[in-house]
């Protein structure tokens, strides 16, 4: 008896152990695969987008119809767009947006090749954009990325507005181990339930700044940014990094305040209320979140500590904004977005309200799933829509790999990596 348990556990190791081979095998050839050929970059004015091919698409915009205090003055529509997609943020609502509002326009994206970021975790090259050419000009610059601002800026017009978007970093670290927590080995070992809770009750023992994505378990917006994930919230590059990133953005949102953020944001782009409609994509099912106790935040708090001091004075710089932008008027703007959105969602989905992945009706609009697991909520289109709210439905409703596919990019490599995760190692 004794020998067959120990026989079934010897079993079970060994299949495990083989599957982690195979994963990182798997990870291996396809970073060999996606290894982007470097183009030499001299660095000129050649090299880089002339403010003079950024501007023409710009004439083909109508002007904003004027909202109730929306813009005092008239403005043309900002067209050549920054946005610093980082992770875990609710950034995949706003690429929708994007998707949308270039789509419309018919911009030109730097869109990667092959995957659907800019070969992540690699600092971002202007190579790595598919076809590109030195001198080579884009309206749009949206998907992940390590962000290094001179060589994004040599596909974008001078007059590029630049704009992210940050989250608390306790709820941005729990949600980033839950999700990634079988992509980075050294999780592996953490025996149990709850591994988030063992993690911060004692995170040295689980963590290498050496390790393979160990950046998604400490100060991954510092990460994201192109910083040292590993330093330590007094040291003073932090808010040297922290300052040079306020001369390089012109906008931060803030994941907790998303309405408000999206009225700064139409505000300074000079779009419409239709431009910033939205449903919310990639959510997690309530039940898949780990409730931290005050103690335990506090830890994940100093763990990530320069994620909070970046968090802290770019969220006291987005207030300064809404106190300039005027609190009642930020209100009124608020809850019309709020109507338009209910709106929309009485118009586009059934049930009103988002699913679990195994019951979407329609591949097309079943999002990405972590690891060895299917927690992130999608949403059916209903069946009987105005032919005439079809097309706007369907998009609005489109996770970010299909709404890639559509616009012509090659995301075979992400396919690939999907289809082994979800039959090889973790069948779901």
């Amino acid at each position: 008896m004794m020998s067959d348990i120990k026989g079934k556990k010897y079993r079970r190791a060994i299949r495990r152990l083989f599957l982690w081979v195979s994963l990182i095998n798997f990870m291996l050839v396809l970073y060999c695969l996606t290894k982007p050929i470097q183009l030499k970059i001299r660095g000129s004015q050649e090299d880089t987008c002339p403010l003079s091919k950024g501007r023409p698409l710009k004439k083909n915009l109508s002007m904003p119809s004027q909202s109730t205090n929306s813009q005092s003055e008239e403005c043309s529509p900002r067209v050549n767009l920054m946005f610093m997609k980082t992770h875990k943020t609710a950034s995949s609502t706003v690429l929708n947006i994007l998707f949308r509002f270039g789509e419309k326009h018919k911009l030109k994206f730097a869109f990667p090749d092959g995957r659907n970021d800019f070969f992540y975790p690699s600092p971002f090259l202007c190579s790595k954009v598919r076809d590109y050419r030195p001198g080579d000009c884009f309206n749009i610059v949206c998907n992940h990325m390590r962000f290094d601002h001179q060589e994004v800026a040599k596909v974008l017009p001078p007059d590029a507005a630049y704009f992210t978007i940050l989250r608390n970093p306790v709820d941005l670290f729990e949600s980033s181990f839950h999700y990634y927590q079988r992509d980075v080995p050294l999780t592996w070992r953490i025996d149990g339930g709850n591994k988030v809770v063992k993690f911060l009750n004692n995170p040295q023992s689980f963590y290498s700044p050496q390790a393979y994505n160990s950046f998604y378990l400490k100060n991954l917006l510092f990460f994201d940014f192109g910083f040292d994930n590993n330093l330590e919230a007094d040291d003073p590059l932090v808010m040297m990094n922290i300052h040079s990133l306020s001369k390089q953005f012109d906008l931060v949102l803030i994941a907790e305040y998303f309405d408000e953020s999206l009225i700064l944001l139409k505000e300074t782009l000079c779009w419409t209320m239709e431009d910033i409609l939205y449903f919310k994509l990639n959510a997690r099912k309530s039940s898949s979140i780990s409730r931290l106790t005050p103690e335990l935040r506090a830890k994940a708090l100093q763990w990530n500590g320069a994620d909070w001091r970046l968090y802290q004075h770019f969220n006291a710089t987005f207030w300064a904004r809404v106190e300039e932008f005027g609190r009642e008027r930020m209100k009124r703007e608020v809850k019309e977005l709020k109507r338009r959105n209910a709106e929309m969602k009485v118009i586009c989905i059934e049930d009103g309200g988002a699913v679990e992945a195994r019951k979407i009706r329609d591949r097309h609009f079943l999002p990405w799933q972590p690891l060895g697991e299917s927690s992130i909520l999608g949403y059916n289109i209903k069946k009987d829509i105005d032919p005439k709210f079809r097309t706007v439905c369907q998009k609005m409703l489109t996770p970010e790999i299909q709404y890639l596919s559509d616009l012509g990019v090659s995301v075979w490599l992400t396919r690939l990596w999907g289809w082994f995760k979800d039959t090889v190692l973790y069948p779901i």
